[in-house]
Parts: structure tokens; C-alpha cells; sequence
């Protein structure tokens, strides 16, 4: 039961992080492209905070459950005397998934931040800079995800 509850929190938050990030390339920006820049700049950055806050929620949350679950996979391995082996995907799901964070950490923490200096000072020319180096690591980071879930579905059907 614990197995499947961090199963599911893990792939909840992965819905959340890659699914926002598709959301937000794809169709939020393209939307507001059409904005003048001042209103541009200033709602992707209110949406991108909402969205940042959730994501570092998530990212916690999936890091979190998806080594819970390997330690569970391992000890249960340990404990009945068999020689502990991780499926291939699962150790690049962990690696690219801190890959993710890295980036995300850089995202939410460095850019972002350029992001809301820009709008406090009414900057929009510097907003939309940092709107443009948001766009391109979400853009690096989502690619990351989809090749994330690609790799674990086709280990877990062979």
C-alpha cells in the first residue's frame, strides 16, 4: 500500500511539473504574445510564480517519493538475500530527474528573480530578456522530462 501511495504522489508531481511546463511553452505564451509589454511581463511573471512555487512543491515531492521507493525496493532486496539490482531507466529516471532540479533550481532562484527585478523596475526590455533564458531552460527541461517518461514506459513494458 505505502508502495503505491509513493507511486502515485510521484507521478502526480511529474504530471504537474512536465504537464505545467507544456502548458506554459505552448499555450500560455503564445496567448499572451499578443499583450503590449508591460502586461506581457507582468502576468507571465505572476503565473510563472504561482507555477514556480507548485513546481518546487512537486519536484520535492517526486525526488522525494521516487528514492523512497527505490530505498524500498532495495532494502526489501537486502532483507530477502537477493543481490540488489535497480532497473536501468529507473537509474537514469534519477539521474535526469536531478538533472531537472538543477535546472529548475536555476530557473526558479536565478532567472526568475531577474524576472521580478525587472518587473519592480518596470524594466520591460530587461523582463522580457529574462523571459526569453526562462524560456529556453523550461524549453531543455522539458525535454529532459519527456525523454524521462519515454525511457521508464519502455523499460516497463519490456
Amino acid at each position: 500500500m505505502i508502495y503505491a501511495t509513493l507511486k502515485t504522489i510521484h507521478l502526480l508531481s511529474v504530471i504537474v511539473w512536465v504537464g505545467g511546463m507544456v502548458f506554459a511553452q505552448f499555450f500560455l505564451r503564445p496567448a499572451v504574445a499578443r499583450l503590449e509589454a508591460p502586461e506581457r511581463v507582468r502576468l507571465m511573471h505572476d503565473v510563472l510564480g504561482r507555477f514556480f512555487n507548485a513546481v518546487l512543491v512537486a519536484a520535492v515531492l517526486a525526488l522525494g517519493s521516487g528514492l523512497w521507493m527505490m530505498g524500498r525496493v532495495g532494502r526489501a532486496a537486502a532483507q530477502s538475500g537477493v543481490k540488489v539490482s535497480m532497473p536501468l531507466e529507473w537509474i537514469v529516471m534519477a539521474v535526469l530527474g536531478v538533472v531537472m532540479l538543477g535546472i529548475f533550481g536555476h530557473i526558479r532562484f536565478a532567472l526568475y528573480k531577474r524576472l521580478t527585478r525587472a518587473v519592480t523596475a518596470a524594466a520591460w526590455p530587461a523582463g522580457g530578456a529574462a523571459l526569453a533564458s526562462i524560456r529556453t531552460w523550461v524549453m531543455v527541461n522539458l525535454a529532459i522530462g519527456v525523454v524521462i517518461v519515454a525511457i521508464t514506459l519502455m523499460g516497463a513494458s519490456s
